[in-house]
């Protein structure tokens, strides 16, 4: 019958190296899990501490920059219909002083033209005496 002694010790090394193996595969798996919790409690930390306290003053930051941009438009809503009346104004003033204008410089151009007609009645009434 054969030894099997050999075999027998070949095999209890190997059993041994598997269970070694599967402890140190147990081991890093428990390690890496720890380093994950202490990476996930480290970040909510930094959040907490860091991060939290900022957001809070971008959120402020942010609330005034809409209050301020809301009063702009506000702002320019009304000075664009100030302009506006105001150029409605300009417009219709402009209109009146061009007809004010028209109807004196008509009358005045009624004046001169009558003026004229009698200087020339009156030149020619002499011409046809002398």
């Amino acid at each position: 019958m054969p030894d099997l002694h050999t075999t027998n010790l070949l095999l209890a090394i190997m059993a041994a190296v598997s269970v070694l193996e599967g402890l140190a595969l147990i081991g890093v798996g428990v390690a890496g899990f720890v380093m994950y919790r202490r990476a996930m409690q480290l970040v909510a930390d930094l959040e907490a501490r860091q991060i939290a306290p900022l957001r809070e003053k971008v959120d402020s930051i942010l609330t005034d920059v809409q209050s301020i941009t809301a009063r702009v438009s506000k702002q320019s809503e009304r000075v664009d219909q100030a302009v506006s009346g105001t150029i409605e104004r300009v417009d219709e003033t402009a209109a009146r002083v061009r007809a004010g204008v028209y109807d004196r410089v008509s009358q005045a151009v009624g004046v001169v033209r009558g003026v004229r007609a009698v200087i020339i009645s009156m030149l020619r009434s002499r011409e046809s005496h002398a």
